[in-house]
């Protein structure tokens, strides 16, 4: 069983996170630099699931998220400029972000979890995509769910 706290790093392998068909639950991460895909990647890891962060932020094919790995789940995190200044430790450029989100809108309208970042702890962030993951619509192959809120501003 995994320890759910979020210090722990611990997780036996009688505990990974399976998909109908018996195999570890496929969890890609997608979002802007600075909103916690590295973070939430790895910390799904330890808690048993297959997680990559994917950097669709950074490349113009627009299904990078899918092309050569398919997640089960995708999971987008979001945050506002300013946190992600903050975060960061300089003054990130407006237009980038604006152009990552740009790329990021196909991965955005199939991902079937959004977590907006901002106001949260990196353990809270987790126990959200956590309760989301163990919600049965999440094992429904991507896209399959309503779109999520639009991109805030």
């Amino acid at each position: 069983m995994c320890d759910a706290s979020p210090s722990s790093s611990r997780c036996e392998s009688s505990d990974s996170q399976a998909s109908e068909d018996g195999q570890r639950l496929r969890v890609g991460v997608v979002g802007i630099c600075g909103a916690g895909k590295t973070t939430l990647a790895l910390a799904l890891r330890t808690r048993g699931y297959e997680a990559r962060q994917i950097s669709q932020e950074h490349s113009y094919v627009h299904d990078l998220w899918r092309r050569f790995w398919t997640p089960d789940v995708l999971v987008y995190l979001d945050a506002s400029d300013e946190t992600i200044d903050r975060r960061l430790g300089a003054s990130s450029f407006p237009r980038l972000l604006a152009s990552q989100r740009q790329r990021l809108r196909h991965a955005r309208e199939h991902s079937l979890i959004y977590v907006r970042t901002d106001a949260l702890s990196e353990e809270e962030v987790l126990a959200e995509v956590l309760a989301a993951l163990s919600s049965p619509a999440a094992v429904l192959p991507v896209g399959s769910r309503a779109t999520p809120p639009p991109p805030a501003g």
